[in-house]
């Protein structure tokens, strides 16, 4: 298993790969700490799932290089699961999350987020930075000033170190420099320790308590398809952003099997479920971070702190983090974006700045889903119209569309006809349309049957082979003519040569 991470690494890519694991393993840290209390846990629970989970989607994921963790998004949905009922109906909860999401892969679902627009993924991301930066404030509570400056000169080494030399991460840079100043000088901020006492064992294998059974299901299932589903969606759209990233594509679908099996894993050794995490997988690509090596020592490492190294983690103040992750947020925002709206249609700007609005103010799955069916929609108005243009041919009326036939076209398809003032023989030239629906065959149907109560035939001329299979439900009432065109068929890239 190991032999396979560490096939096709020199000794630079390995030590890039270590150093940016441990910079994105102490930026992991306080988030998966806080995301744990916000789920009403006790934060090395959400240790565990940075340690389970994250070592099993670096190990067996389709994208290496993406850090997966605890998330928030995750920790919103459970809230009210542990208070009701709950951690160990929360553990059942997550082991079934886990086999959806494993079976989302097998089924090669994952596919499906392709559908998702690119202002749909613009918002996202633009969203999820401010909500990493905003998310930074709570921290200053109870701070002296001494936060502030040390937040600014965590981010000048961030930004200026790099032009200088990329051999060690700017991150690690920030990181000890920072810790021994406070350290030094007896600086009075917090630090981790502060936050929370980390110090644990090493996880073990536990089934849950909870009575596996019909009424159990009944409660878990609700939370369980949340679950899988938003954390699929915050993985595979972190993926996108990775791929756009390092310009090499990733597999959804193996993807979504390792996290399946990697929140299945958790819900068996005590964790929470959780997700890829941007922030932190863009920490890890700035740090150096490509290959799986990064992920299984930013891992490794979390456990680490946990048995072994609780005290020295602790020690790292929490400004240094600060700054970190407001470097992360301005990374992670989607700048080009601002110019591409002046020249984006304005749907598609009303799209980007809706779905950035509701990623700040609800969760990721609300934005994503809603972003996707508001530009469905506009797609759908966009084309809900056939056009056409008539012409006489040896007597007959010749009606040329051209379009797609579907639910929103359907209308305007049969206002294009009259009945009462056209010859005896009617044709539909159909070279330019694809019958896309059951809708638009009812449509065609319609037609057909008035024309014949009519008395008057209708031919439709330039059907494809595809669209035939579709109207054999007006079949009795059409008769087709030769040179039919031939449609090619859209295929999953990925059965391509298989």
């Amino acid at each position: 298993m190991f032999s396979k991470i560490l096939q096709n690494y020199n000794a630079k890519s390995a030590k890039n790969d270590i150093l940016a694991g441990i910079v994105t393993s102490v930026a992991l840290v306080p988030e998966v700490v806080g995301f744990a209390l916000i789920a009403g846990l006790s934060p090395v629970v959400g240790l565990y799932t940075a340690f389970i989970l994250g070592l099993i989607a670096a190990i067996l994921g389709g994208k290496p290089g993406l850090i997966s963790a605890a998330a928030g998004s995750i920790a919103v949905v459970v809230v009210s699961l542990v208070k009701n009922y709950g951690v160990e109906y929360l553990f059942w909860a997550v082991v079934l999350a886990g086999i959806i999401q494993i079976l989302i892969g097998v089924f090669r679902l994952a596919k499906f987020i392709r559908l998702v627009p690119m202002p749909v993924v613009y918002g996202f991301v633009n969203g999820l930075a401010i909500v990493i930066a905003t998310s930074q404030f709570e921290f200053f509570k109870g701070e002296t000033f001494w936060v502030y400056p040390l937040v600014a000169l965590t981010m000048a080494i961030m930004y200026f170190v790099p032009k200088f030399t990329k051999a060690i991460p700017s991150g690690l840079i920030a990181i000890i420099f920072v810790t021994l100043l406070v350290v030094i000088f007896h600086i009075p901020v917090k630090t981790v320790g502060d936050l929370a006492d980390i110090k644990g064992s090493f996880p073990s294998f536990h089934i849950p308590l909870a009575p596996l059974n019909l009424e159990t299901l009944k409660i878990i299932l609700p939370y369980s398809v949340i679950i899988a589903l938003v954390g699929l969606i915050e993985t595979l759209l972190t993926m996108e952003v990775l791929e756009e990233m390092d310009n090499e594509r990733g597999n959804g679908n193996k993807e979504a099997i390792a996290q399946g099996l990697g929140n299945t894993a958790c819900g068996f050794f005590g964790a929470t479920a959780g997700c890829a995490m941007i922030g932190q997988t863009i920490v890890n690509h700035t740090s150096g971070g490509r290959g799986r090596l990064s992920g299984v020592t930013a891992a490794l490492m979390v456990i680490l702190y946990v048995v072994f190294l609780s005290k020295l983690i602790s020690t790292v103040p929490l400004a240094v983090l600060i700054g970190i992750m407001f470097m992360v947020s301005i990374a992670t925002f989607e700048w080009a974006s601002i110019d591409k709206i002046k020249r984006m249609p304005k749907e598609d700007t009303f799209v980007l700045i809706f779905t950035t609005i509701v990623t700040i103010f609800t969760d990721l799955a609300i934005a994503v889903i809603s972003g996707v069916i508001i530009s469905a929609l506009v797609f759908a108005w966009k084309h809900a119209k056939v056009t056409y243009q008539t012409k006489m041919e040896n007597g007959k009326k010749i009606y040329i569309f051209e379009g797609p036939l579907f639910f929103g076209s359907a209308r305007s398809f049969l206002e294009s006809f009259d009945i009462k003032n056209d010859p005896n023989e009617v044709v539909m030239d159909f070279k330019n349309v694809r019958v896309i629906d059951s809708s638009g065959v009812e449509a065609i149907d319609k037609i057909t049957k008035k024309y014949l109560e009519a008395g008057k035939k209708l031919t439709i001329r330039h059907l494809s082979n595809e669209c035939k299979k579709l109207l054999e439900i007006a079949g009795p009432y059409c008769t087709y003519e030769e040179d039919d065109p031939d449609y090619k068929v859209a295929v999953d890239p990925e059965k391509i040569g298989k």
